[in-house]
């Protein structure tokens, strides 16, 4: 494949014909009708009506549990390596493409003049050992404080929580936990708030740094680029009232920051990232991609079966 590829401009959402790696439309394609309550196939009164209720002591410390019936990470993912426990680059996708778009983007490269609204132009992220090797092993881990894993596919986000032990989330339960125990549309209620979770922010990172928010959604850079408002992608649990309340618990950012991967037979991923216009909340669902498919905002977050 040649090198090159990586850093070509992008051909849309709907080319099904391109490999991951030369996939770089934005995940601003065109998104399904937002989905209605989801339920099991049980038929019960709710999402896990008919499901044995347990013990909140039985999620790992990193989870909230929902509903009594399954463990949700706190916090977006964040990757670490399998074995050396080193922390991957958010930046780069954790498989052996890391290097060749390491290698890509460190060429010198005629910038577009005149980003409106840039602060500043960000350096090119560097890669630990294990991932310039394109050797990580990567592995979820649900932390506070950290810029969130971009860059997965369905299949890779699968593999990191599988490492850890946990599984990607369903999406009956991932729109179960957004909505809290009141059931809302949006973490905080039925009613939109600006600003309350990342979303909807008024730049564009490929259009801060190319010029066009269609181009380029595999540089590095995407993640640390700042308006005048600030970092456009937060760290994990940096929008404290975007919150989804358990109990005396609450999950963080299920709405904006990142978009989230979700099991299921059609690829797909929940919530929304911090530049999306969407007020869909809960229920912002984009389902037009392969899972193979990649780009700048994608994450996930992990589920587990309690005990």
């Amino acid at each position: 494949m040649s090198v090159a590829l990586l850093s070509a401009a992008a051909v849309g959402c709907q080319d099904k014909s391109k490999k991951p790696e030369e996939q770089i439309q934005g995940a601003g394609g065109s998104s399904e009708p937002p989905p209605q309550e989801l339920y099991l196939p049980s038929g019960g009164s709710g999402a896990f009506a008919d499901l044995p209720v347990v013990s909140r002591r039985l999620c790992p410390e990193e989870m909230v549990l929902v509903a009594g019936r399954v463990c949700v990470d706190r916090y977006e993912v964040s990757l670490v390596d399998r074995s050396s426990l080193v922390s991957l680059s958010p930046h780069y996708p954790p498989t052996e493409l890391a290097p060749r778009l390491h290698a890509t983007w460190s060429k010198p490269r005629k910038e577009p003049v005149g980003r409106l609204g840039l602060l500043a132009i960000p350096e090119l992220p560097e890669l630990p050992g294990v991932q310039l090797k394109g050797t990580a092993d990567p592995t979820a881990r649900s932390v506070a404080g950290v810029l969130p894993q971009g860059y997965l596919s369905q299949k890779t986000a699968e593999l990191a929580c599988q490492n850890a032990g946990k599984r990607l989330c369903t999406e009956e339960e991932w729109l179960t936990a957004c909505r809290g125990e009141r059931h809302t549309t949006f973490p905080y209620g039925d009613t939109y708030r600006e600003g309350v979770c990342n979303i909807r922010r008024a730049s564009h990172p490929a259009r801060l740094l190319h010029g066009d928010a269609s181009r380029n959604h595999l540089d590095p850079r995407l993640g640390l680029t700042e308006d005048q408002d600030g970092p456009l992608l937060k760290k994990t649990g940096d929008s404290p009232g975007c919150k989804s309340v358990w109990g005396d618990d609450a999950i963080y950012d299920m709405v904006g920051n990142i978009d989230e991967w979700v099991a299921g037979p059609r690829p797909a991923f929940l919530g929304g990232f911090f530049s999306r216009a969407t007020t869909a909340g809960c229920m912002a669902r984009i389902a037009s991609h392969q899972s193979t498919y990649f780009d700048y905002s994608l994450g996930t977050r992990c589920c587990k079966q309690p005990g």
